[in-house]
């Protein structure tokens, strides 16, 4: 972790951070108004998500990441752009689901370039499985959306029948592209990874039924 980014955690945190705990998170509260909430799970260096924020001032972004380094980052970037509608929390995803969030409380949640677990006996470890889904469901709007990309092969397929078992999403769109045709996003460090690395990048985005 570099100085500034200790720094930022320090002197930054108080302004954009969410303290862990038990409660819903009052969003009417925390952001001083009502607006559509999007969740990102695992925001990275948190580059896109501030990028999405400040160009959606009408809505409210609610980042959720556990490396240090990266949410100090991003607290330099919100700060250095005056971004006022994101706040991060630094917790697990399903702990932050199950707990932290209300039901029917958010348009839209992001999954971006999640952890592929490549080896086999690593992919009950995912998180693109029935509980999060369950979760994801219920603590979406009736007709919110969840969007996922990866640049996993083999990902993309567990993405894929996955979804196909389950009844509470629709599927909206799916593409699968080089890296010019991302879905209703920005481009992620991952992605420019995973691209200098000759991977394909797949894009869904479902519906809540």
């Amino acid at each position: 972790m570099t100085t500034s980014q200790q720094r930022a955690l320090k002197e930054l945190w108080p302004r954009y951070g969410i303290e862990n705990g038990d409660d819903p998170i009052d969003f009417d509260t925390v952001f001083g108004r009502q607006a559509e909430r999007v969740l990102e799970i695992g925001f990275g260096n948190g580059d896109t998500l501030v990028q999405a924020a400040a160009e959606r001032p009408d809505r409210d972004f609610l980042g959720i990441e556990v490396h240090e380094p990266g949410i100090g980052h991003c607290l330099i970037m919100a700060n250095s752009n005056n971004v006022t509608n994101l706040r991060v929390i630094a917790c697990d995803a399903m702990d932050v689901l199950r707990s932290r969030i209300a039901a029917n409380s958010l348009a839209r949640i992001n999954l971006y370039f999640p952890d592929p677990w490549p080896k086999k006996r690593h992919h009950k470890r995912r998180i693109v499985q029935a509980p999060f889904l369950e979760l994801a469901a219920i603590r979406l709007q009736p007709g919110g959306t969840l969007h996922i990309a990866t640049d996993w092969r083999n990902y993309a397929e567990h993405i894929d029948e996955t979804m196909a078992a389950t009844n509470l999403f629709q599927l909206d769109e799916r593409c699968e592209h080089a890296g010019e045709s991302p879905l209703d996003r920005f481009t992620t460090k991952f992605e420019r990874r995973g691209l200098e690395r000759g991977h394909r990048i797949w894009d869904w985005r479902f519906r809540r039924i």
